[in-house]
C-alpha cells in the first residue's frame, strides 16, 4: 500500500517540481536575489565610496584648516617681527631729546670736575708766578695734560666779562699785588696762595680775552667752549647714518673750526683772512669728499642694515683729512720764514736768524699728529660701544640709549682724551746740530762748550 501510495504520488511530486511556471518563478526569484545582492553591493561600495570621499575630504580639510593654520601663525609672527624690526628701527632713528640733554649735561659735568681735580690736587705746589713762564713743567706728558685740560676747563665760561678784565688788571699788576698782600693771620693767606690765585687770574682771562687786541673771544670759539660747543656736533657726526646729514655736520664742524682759528689768530702775524678762507676751503672740501666717497661706498657695498652701522666710522676719516690739510694750509708760511731756534735755557741762539728746516719739520710733524687727535673723539666713543659686552649688550636690548650714550661718551672723550693726545707731543721739539742750515753749525754757549742739540716751537 505504501509503495503504491508513493507510485501514486510521485508523479504528481515530479510534475509540480518540473512545472514550467515554477522554473519560471524560481528564476524571476534568482533574478531578483541576484539584483538585490547587486543593488546592496552597489549601495556598500557606493557608502564606501562616500565614506572614502568623506574621509579624503575630512582629512584634507583638517590639513586645509592647519595649513591655514600654520600659516595664520607665521604671518602672526612675521608681522609681529617686522613690528619689532620697526619698533627698533624707529628707536633706533628717533633721538630722544631729553636723555640726550641729560648726558650731554652728564658729559660737561664730568669734564669740569676732571678739571677741578687737577686744578685742586696742584693748588698747593705751584711755582712763584711768572706771566711769560709756565705753571706746569711742559717737559712731562702730565705736566702738559694738566695745562690742556684746565685750558679746556668748561667752569671758565662762566665767568663775566667784568671778572675777566679784573683778573687781566690783577696779571697786569702782579708784582704790586706780591709786595702789598700781607701773607699773615689777618688775611689768612700765605706767599703760595697768592702765587696760586695769580696764576689762576692768567687762567681766567687767557680764557676769554685775546693775548693780542684783548678783546673778548665769543664762548663758542674759546678752548674753554670746545665740549659744549663743538662736542656736540662732534656727536652729531659720529651719529650721522645718512649721508646728507654726514655731510651737513662735517661743513658745521669745519666752519666752527675755522672761527675758532680766525678768533683765535696771532693778530701781529703775517696771517690774512684770505689764507684763512683758503684753510677753510680746504678743510670743508677734502671734509665732504672724503665724507660723501665713503658714504656713498658703504650704501652701495653693504645692505641698509650694515651700512647704517658702518656709517659712524665715516667721521672718523673725513675730521683727519680736513684737520691735516687744514694745519698745513695755515702753517704753511712758517717754512719759508722759518723758526728761531733756542738752548736749553730757551735763549735764541742766532738772533734775528731763522731755521727753515726746523720750520717744516715741526710743520710736518704737527700735521701728522693731527691725525691722532681726531681718534679720542671719533674713533674711540664708537669702538667702546661696539666692543664693551656691557655697552654692547646695553644698546641691544635698548637702542633708544645709543645716542645718549654716544653722546656722553664724546663729549668726555673730547674733553679728557684731547688734552691727552695732545700731551703725547711736546710743544717744544728739539733737532740736532748736524741737521740744521749752516748758520747754526759751530756755535757755543756761554760756557763755551759747542751746541749739540737745538730747540724750537713746533706748535700744537
Amino acid at each position: 500500500g505504501s509503495l503504491s501510495q508513493a507510485c501514486a504520488t510521485a508523479p504528481s511530486s515530479y510534475a509540480i517540481n518540473n512545472s514550467p511556471s515554477l522554473h519560471v518563478h524560481q528564476f524571476s526569484r534568482h533574478k531578483m536575489s541576484v539584483r538585490l545582492t547587486s543593488k546592496v553591493s552597489c549601495l556598500l561600495q557606493n557608502a564606501k565610496a562616500k565614506a572614502s570621499i568623506r574621509c579624503k575630504s575630512a582629512t584634507t580639510s583638517a590639513t586645509t584648516t592647519a595649513s591655514v593654520k600654520d600659516a595664520a601663525k607665521a604671518s602672526t609672527k612675521a608681522a609681529a617681527s617686522k613690528a619689532t624690526s620697526s619698533a627698533s628701527s624707529t628707536a633706533q632713528s628717533s633721538v630722544p631729546l631729553l636723555n640726550t640733554a641729560i648726558a650731554a649735561t652728564a658729559g660737561i659735568a664730568t669734564v669740569s670736575v676732571a678739571a677741578a681735580i687737577v686744578e685742586s690736587s696742584t693748588a698747593g705746589d705751584v711755582p712763584p708766578f711768572d706771566p711769560s713762564g709756565e705753571r706746569f713743567d711742559q717737559s712731562t706728558f702730565l705736566g702738559r695734560f694738566s695745562k690742556m685740560i684746565l685750558a679746556c676747563d668748561p667752569r671758565l665760561l662762566t665767568y663775566t666779562e667784568e671778572e675777566t678784565r679784573r683778573a687781566k688788571e690783577m696779571i697786569n699788576d702782579y708784582e704790586n699785588l706780591i709786595k702789598s698782600v700781607p701773607t699773615d693771620s689777618s688775611t689768612g693767606m700765605n706767599e703760595q696762595d697768592i702765587h696760586h690765585a695769580l696764576w689762576e687770574a692768567q687762567r681766567i682771562s687767557s680764557a676769554s680775552l685775546h693775548p693780542d687786541t684783548g678783546d673778548v673771544i665769543p664762548a663758542p670759539f674759546r678752548m674753554s667752549g670746545y665740549v659744549p660747543f663743538n662736542g656736540p656736533i662732534c656727536v652729531a657726526m659720529v651719529a650721522s647714518t645718512s649721508t646728507p646729514a654726514l655731510l651737513f655736520w662735517s661743513w658745521v664742524n669745519q666752519s666752527q673750526n675755522a672761527l675758532v682759528n680766525y678768533y683765535n689768530r696771532n693778530a701781529s702775524s703775517e696771517m690774512d683772512n684770505a689764507t684763512l678762507m683758503k684753510s677753510y676751503s680746504a678743510a670743508v672740501c677734502s671734509a665732504l669728499a672724503v665724507a660723501f666717497g665713503l658714504a656713498t661706498g658703504i650704501q652701495r657695498k653693504f645692505d641698509a642694515q650694515k651700512a647704517k652701522q658702518l656709517m659712524k666710522w665715516v667721521a672718523f676719516p673725513s675730521a683727519v683729512v680736513a684737520s691735516s690739510l687744514n694745519c698745513y694750509i695755515v702753517r704753511s708760511p712758517e717754512i719759508s720764514s722759518g723758526v728761531p731756534l733756542v738752548n736749553a735755557d730757551g735763549e735764541d741762539v742766532a738772533p734775528g736768524t731763522t731755521s727753515k728746516i726746523a720750520a717744516r719739520n715741526g710743520v710736518n710733524s704737527t700735521t701728522a699728529s693731527r691725525a691722532l687727535l681726531q681718534a679720542p673723539v671719533y674713533f674711540l666713543p664708537p669702538l667702546l660701544m661696539g666692543s664693551i659686552p656691557v655697552l654692547k649688550n646695553a644698546i641691544a636690548r635698548n637702542p633708544a640709549i645709543g645716542v645718549p650714550l654716544t653722546t656722553y661718551l664724546v663729549l668726555v672723550s673730547f674733553g679728557i682724551g684731547l688734552p691727552s693726545t695732545v700731551a703725547i707731543f711736546p710743544q717744544m721739539a728739539e733737532i740736532d746740530v748736524k741737521d740744521v742750515e749752516d748758520e747754526f753749525q759751530g756755535l757755543s754757549g756761554k760756557d763755551g762748550v759747542p751746541y749739540q742739540k737745538y730747540y724750537y716751537n713746533k706748535g700744537l
